[in-house]
């Protein structure tokens, strides 16, 4: 009876134990912060004993309902685990960690689309860069921050121009009318111009390459994704200044004759109705001038635990070292944040970036004649005014700089609010909307007294506007959750897109006088048609989106993606499409049979990704539709008894019209030794299929003969290796160097298809040089990359100073004896091998530190050589000094005597600094100097060896493109705005509280 008894009161106290138990359970919150006091997202806090767990969001913040009196255990990758106790008083816990010595490359925290991971949990191709390695220095576009700092990007400055952008790539191009730029995220906000963040407010950039890391963005990951992140508020007050002011010189021109050099080449060869109009003119220097270039910006912080706000404003002026050129422009932007509920389960983000640039383009049509001209023409003649010789392009450089007025404005504005709310311990929900509008306005007016257009118009203005506007809504759900060695993670989304742009524009000719300049199109008597335009389009995009990820003990790493999108832009059959990635990755060095390179061994981890992205770029508005358009008739109508434009088919509809599809493979290696040295290495293989191109179509059945399809194949395949290292770490003295490397091998794999058929398209047009009309530089054919030319080879000169050639049987022939057949490949624009170095040293408060990069392998073709060694430019025409010298008796004829290597290294910025340490609260003050593109090692004769990639380059440069649309890349065309030579000094304040 007694043992029943003593049962009963086993068990009745063993529920009023439980009881007791699930009444001393306790919410707790906290944040999580590393040994400098920046919070760590990701890091795991588990209860003692228990499978109960979660992991700290992006702020460092986690939630968990524990039992008092238990435990739990906070840890991080990089850094020691600390255990903290659970008493009754235990509610918002402030946990640091400390570093433990692991490598800290792996402790970052990289953005991935739609959320953020540890370094250490990637299984995709992604390269980080922080705000202290971008690129420093006078900066008119944001994309150059990251030159040389990533392997496989590569962005190329194709001019010294200050409003000059800049190409960018990513294991090379993979469309041949599309846009072959990596889609541009700001703080979570897809596509939007990468310009309207200025380099001072950027935190840092992480850069997808591979499809398993992009394809979360569908048809616009193809090009791969370069992701910025802003500074925003953080904990504490702060005010920063940084100023930098700046004399840019040209430090390279083409060596052409002097006048003394051209007046003894006149008497040695006893020419006697040669010119000399008695000046001593450089032309190149006539149109250079020293640039004086200055940069200020001055940013506060603000930060509690609970809400904070950063606000910036920044101003840029860069005259430019070509007179009349320059770039002027006003930044600013403020983003703010505020927590809502007792465990802070909802964040509200803000953020508005604005700036607009001011900017006077130049005619590029000076360099040519600056390149003419005889060096004994004086600027001004007698009587002060311009001089002006009559010659075909022979027109006074210095007078079309002076005498026309180009003023363009832009103004770009970024604006998004963003509600984070946590729900269920182990949700979040994120809703994000934004808008996105860029508008350039341009005024042209050439005075009836300016050469050119300005005489033959009477007087020439014009006016025209630009804008676009991008709407962005996404809604998306992202859950995570720590169980025992498992951790689980799971996205799911929606997002809306709305494109919309539109444009007008007006010109007018025949002034009775220049004092309205551009501002009354309405006072010329010029009427013509086509004078007056205007366009609108408008595009929609809706995507649904996923992606999981599993890891088992921090060894073993899984993630799959899939997105569905939806394009307006696609045709009626193929309206939808499906973009899947999956990766995985093993952290080799955690399992136990390497315990024995814990000494030298940090880090070893596999990755292999494979998946699907698109590229819609190339389609544009409305290009699967049938289109009518004004033709060139016009017709009688007897009702109103006037004449009309006729409309007539202008497109034949493509129902079947879709996105430009990317597979990609990547396999890659992270490493670090000695807790010194870290790094990776990619291979990669990337196949694009459905390339667009406009094919030409039989008339009959189709109405029009052209029509733009998805036909070709293209492949990249190539290796990257990314190396950091902390040569020297001292108390004083640190020495911290880092290297890219990447090489790319592209080829076009297909071009046609049974229903739309070609061989070859020429591309690379040289028309309007001196006896190159109608003709081509490269061709696109299967076998082949992007860019190769195609013509005759070579075989030096002869006894008379006349080139020869190679025929197809390798025989030396007379420019006469050539046929088509000779023609083979002379070579390609693609770079072997791209560079980038950079090295930073400490002693003390003194920092010196300087930056590299570099292209080698590629060819150009210097057209602009090719052009001016023409032995009947002389008299009247100048020449290169070299060309006195070379022997040459003929015109130049387009063959490989021209195309060279275009290899080069440049040393990009070279920095010494003095930091004069504050006492209150870590504040601090220092000076620099810095100098810019103070070397560039090449053997390439032209100006700069950096030759433009994309067709834009090609009509800022030369106003010139080829019939087929496609680029001309690598092509030195009288391109040459020479790359300023910098030197500057700057100071940078903090003042922390």
């Amino acid at each position: 009876m007694w043992t029943a008894k003593a049962a009963v009161l086993m068990i009745f106290m063993l529920f009023l134990s439980a009881s007791t138990f699930a009444q001393t359970k306790k919410q707790i919150s906290g944040t999580v912060y590393d040994n400098t006091g920046t919070v760590l997202p990701g890091a795991s806090i588990i209860e003692v004993g228990t499978k109960n767990g979660t992991t700290t969001d992006f702020d460092g913040k986690f939630n968990l309902q524990v039992a008092v009196g238990g435990a739990i255990e906070v840890s991080f990758i990089g850094s020691t685990t600390q255990k903290i106790q659970i008493t009754g008083n235990s509610a918002n816990l402030e946990v640091r960690l400390q570093n433990d010595g692991y490598t800290l490359a792996e402790v970052q925290v990289v953005s991935v689309g739609y959320g953020k991971v540890k370094k250490a949990d990637l299984t995709g191709a992604i390269s980080t860069v922080g705000a202290d390695e971008l690129l420093k220095g006078t900066i008119g576009s944001t994309e150059q921050v990251l030159q040389g700092k990533v392997a496989g990007l590569s962005i190329i400055r194709p001019s010294g121009d200050p409003a000059a952008g800049s190409t960018i790539r990513l294991r090379g191009g993979t469309s041949l009318t599309a846009s072959n730029s990596p889609l541009i995220v700001v703080d979570g906000i897809a596509g939007v111009d990468i310009n309207v963040v200025q380099p001072s407010d950027i935190k840092s950039v992480d850069v997808l390459k591979d499809a398993s890391a992009t394809a979360i963005y569908g048809s616009r990951g193809a090009n791969g994704v370069i992701m910025i992140t802003t500074k925003s508020g953080t904990k504490g007050v702060s005010v920063v200044y940084n100023g930098q002011t700046g004399i840019g010189y040209v430090s390279n021109n083409l060596d052409l004759l002097s006048a003394n050099q051209w007046r003894g080449y006149v008497r040695q060869n006893q020419i006697g109705d040669a010119v000399d109009y008695g000046g001593n003119t450089n032309w190149q220097k006539a149109i250079e001038q020293t640039a004086i270039s200055q940069s200020h910006t001055l940013s506060i912080n603000s930060g509690k635990a609970d809400s904070g706000f950063r606000t910036s404003l920044s101003y840029l002026n860069n005259e430019g070292v070509i007179k009349k050129s320059g770039l002027e422009r006003l930044s600013g932007n403020v983003s703010a944040y505020q927590f809502l509920g007792d465990n802070k389960e909802v964040k509200f983000d803000m953020g508005l970036f604005a700036n607009i640039d001011k900017w006077h383009p130049i005619d590029y049509r000076i360099f040519e004649r600056a390149y003419n001209l005889n060096p004994t023409i004086p600027v001004y003649d007698s009587e002060g005014n311009f001089s002006s010789i009559v010659a075909n392009l022979y027109q006074n450089p210095v007078e079309i700089l002076t005498n026309r007025t180009f003023d363009n404005e832009r103004h770009r504005l970024l604006g998004y609010f963003k509600t984070d709310v946590k729900f269920l311990n182990d949700f979040t929900a994120t809703a994000n909307i934004s808008l996105e509008h860029n508008a350039v306005k341009g005024g042209t007016y050439k005075p009836s007294y300016a050469v050119m257009e300005g005489q033959t118009e009477g007087g020439y203005a014009q006016r025209t506007y630009d804008e676009f506007t991008n709407a962005q809504g996404e809604l998306y759900v992202n859950y995570s959750k720590v169980i025992d060695k498992h951790t689980i993670g799971a996205l799911a989304g929606y997002s809306y897109l709305e494109n919309i742009y539109q444009g007008f524009g007006a010109q007018r000719g025949g002034f009775v006088t220049d004092a309205f300049s551009y501002n009354n199109l309405g006072a010329g008597s010029n009427y013509r048609l086509g004078d007056v335009y205007s366009y609108k389009g408008k595009s929609n995009l809706v995507s649904f989106y996923a992606r999981a990820n599993y890891g088992y003990d921090g060894k073993y790493l899984l993630t799959a993606t899939v997105r569905r999108d939806g394009s307006s832009r696609f045709g009626e059959n193929n309206k939808w499409g499906t973009f899947p990635s999956a990766s995985a990755a093993w952290r080799v060095s955690n399992e136990e049979f390497m315990s024995s390179t814990k000494g030298w061994l940090d880090n070893l981890k596999v990755r292999v990704g494979y998946g699907v992205t698109g590229n819609q770029d190339g389609i544009g508005e409305y290009k699967s539709l049938s289109i009518l358009g004004v033709g060139s008739d016009s017709y009688y109508d007897p009702i109103t008894k006037t004449w009309s434009l006729a409309y007539s088919p202008k497109q034949n509809p493509n129902p079947d019209l879709k996105w430009e599809s990317t597979e990609q493979v990547n396999v890659g290696f992270d490493f670090g030794l000695f807790n010194r040295i870290t790094g990776s290495f990619e291979y990669y293989s990337k196949k694009t299929k459905d390339l667009l191109y406009t094919y030409e179509v039989p008339q009959p059945p189709y109405l029009v003969g052209t029509m733009l399809a998805n036909v070709g194949e293209m492949s990249n395949k190539g290796v990257e290796l990314t190396l950091n290292a902390d040569i020297i770490r001292g108390d004083k003295f640190n020495w911290n160097a880092n290297l890219t490397l990447g090489h790319n091998v592209q080829k076009i794999e297909k071009l046609s298809n049974p229903t739309y058929k070609t061989d070859v398209i020429y591309s690379g047009s040289l028309h309007g040089l001196a006896g190159m009309s109608g003709q081509y530089s490269q061709i696109i054919a299967e076998g082949y990359p992007v860019g190769t030319f195609w013509g005759f080879r070579n075989a030096g000169l002869d006894a008379n100073g006349k080139i020869q050639y190679y025929n197809a049987a390798g025989q030396v022939v007379d420019e006469s004896a050539l046929v088509d057949a000779d023609k083979t490949d002379l070579g390609n624009i693609q770079p072997d091998l791209t560079l980038g170095i950079g090295m930073n040293f400490t002693y003390g408060n003194f920092d010196l530190g300087f930056s590299g990069y570099g292209m080698f392998g590629q060819k150009a073709l210097n057209a602009t050589n090719m052009m001016l060694n023409d032995p009947t430019r002389l008299p009247a025409y100048n020449v290169p000094d070299a060309f006195l010298s070379s022997g040459i008796t003929s015109p130049p004829k387009y063959s490989d005597y021209w195309i060279e290597d275009a290899s080069f290294f440049r040393l990009q910025t070279l920095t010494f600094g003095y930091t004069l340490p504050l006492k209150y609260k870590k504040s601090k003050f220092r000076m620099y100097v810095m100098g810019e593109n103070l070397f560039v090692i090449t053997g390439y004769k032209g100006v700069d060896p950096e030759i433009g990639l994309n067709a834009q380059d090609g009509i800022n440069q030369t106003g010139v493109m080829d019939k087929t649309g496609l680029a001309a890349p690598g092509i030195d065309r009288y391109n040459n705005y020479p790359r300023p030579t910098t030197i500057s000094v700057g100071l940078n304040f903090t003042l922390n509280n």
